[in-house]
């Protein structure tokens, strides 16, 4: 007798489409992520770096400039093919960071390592990283993802450890555009999903760990005669 398929059925096929949303992007159009890289924290030499949802690299970007050891995932293997080119030539020392086991301290001069892996089920041990960096990566997930990616980055931090993160917020001139399939999380047409936060959301969604600050910067975009409105909401917690 054939069984009815059931809501987690429904929620797990939405993931599976959305991800494959990201791989045919990144096989169409290459590098996705473009202009000036971020700016980033200070951090120790050799801190241990974990950043998710790499992309093509335009974070990892900053990152390589630093002597820090930085573990880079994301889902799709085309964009980690792409964020390798980006750290061609770079001289590098020491091994890489491994799935499953705590990284391991050297010396200035370190090399990204590139991992295969979902911010909802991160292939590390416990308390493994001094910093995790979560630039527009949660806000591609839906609810109850984010909420076990934000677990599974406090889990992996250590005590003391810092987490960064930055998304678009809900004033952002995209917010609205598409078919909305959560509250604030919207699809548009070549079937990635994106979320707009508040303040309050992100407080709540990082509920293990200590905030330090928030902030959302606003700026004026023009596009085709009109004055648009961006918005990006960022935070900096620390694990206690």
């Amino acid at each position: 007798m054939l069984e009815a398929p059931t809501a987690g059925d429904g929620e797990r096929r939405c993931r599976r489409e959305e991800l494959l949303a990201w791989c045919r992007e990144y096989r169409d159009k290459g590098k996705i992520w473009r202009g000036s890289p971020p700016r980033l924290p200070p951090l120790p030499d050799g801190a241990l770096v974990l950043e998710l949802g790499c992309g093509n690299g335009k974070t990892l970007a900053a990152m390589l400039g630093r002597t820090w050891r930085v573990a880079a995932v994301d889902v799709s293997p085309r964009a980690l093919r792409l964020g390798r080119d980006l750290a061609v030539g770079i001289s590098c020392q020491g091994p890489p960071v491994r799935s499953g086991a705590s990284p391991r301290r050297d010396p200035p001069a370190l090399r990204p390592e590139f991992i295969a892996a979902d911010a909802v089920q991160l292939p590390f041990k416990a308390s493994s990283f001094d910093a995790v960096f979560a630039f527009h990566v949660l806000g591609h997930l839906r609810d109850g993802d984010r909420r076990e990616a934000a677990r599974e980055a406090a889990r992996v931090l250590k005590a003391g450890g810092r987490l960064f993160f930055l998304e678009f917020g809900v004033e952002d001139m995209r917010a609205g555009l598409g078919e909305e399939v959560e509250a604030l999380t919207f699809r548009r047409g070549e079937g990635i999903i994106t979320h707009y936060f508040s303040e309050g959301e992100v407080l709540v969604l990082f509920d293990l760990l200590m905030p330090t600050s928030i902030r959302t910067e606003r700026w004026p975009a023009g596009i085709r005669g009109r004055d648009l409105l961006r918005s990006e909401v960022g935070a900096e917690f620390i694990k206690v």
